[in-house]
């Protein structure tokens, strides 16, 4: 069982990294990986919270920088370690497939921390700022579709460009998701006690 689902993630690997190849991709996809990339972005975030929560938003930004933190920490330290599965782009039976379109790094694979920071960070996005910026559940609920595509391609990205499997990244995005939705949960209790 284990045997197939990792031939299935082999597999799926190989589509992404190899069969999808396109110039553009090729040109977009590295600087999908960079956090220099976002910057703008983090500042557009940074800049709702404030014009938006006023004097509440130094919770709400302590509550993003201790999420990244834990998930971060979490897989790098706990989970990369424990597994410590090679990056495809350094496995020696697949060195003759895989397209390298970035510096492999030698650090391991699963979880990426890549899937898991942004989808945590796609969670709270959805959970506090989605409803900051509109009342319309429509609007809402587009916002989210488009919140969690940003964070989708981040982590598709890192299986284009040959440093993380399919399932290591899909494992990153459910990690992401739940730590946020738990640090979330917490902030709200604490803020509930405290006021």
């Amino acid at each position: 069982m284990l045997d197939n689902l990792l031939q299935f993630d082999i597999l799926i690997f190989g589509l992404i990294n190899q069969d999808l190849s396109n110039p553009f991709f090729d040109f977009l996809l590295p600087l999908f990986r960079s956090k220099f990339f976002w910057i703008p972005l983090y500042i557009l975030v940074l800049g709702v919270l404030i014009f938006k929560l006023k004097k509440q938003s130094i919770g709400m930004i302590l509550l993003f920088v201790i999420t990244v933190f834990l998930t971060d920490k979490i897989n790098s330290e706990l989970i990369k370690k424990s597994v410590a599965r090679i990056r495809p782009c350094n496995e020696i039976m697949l060195s003759d497939a895989v397209i390298k379109r970035v510096e492999c790094g030698n650090g391991f694979s699963f979880a990426s921390s890549h899937a898991a920071n942004h989808f945590a960070l796609a969670q709270l996005f959805v959970l506090i700022l989605v409803p900051l910026i509109s009342t319309n559940k429509t609007k809402r609920y587009l916002l989210a579709v488009l919140t969690f595509f940003w964070a989708f391609s981040i982590a598709f990205a890192q299986v284009y460009v040959g440093v993380h499997y399919p399932s290591d990244v899909l494992v990153g995005a459910l990690l992401g998701i739940s730590l946020a939705s738990l640090t979330y949960a917490l902030f709200k209790v604490l803020k509930k006690r405290v006021l």
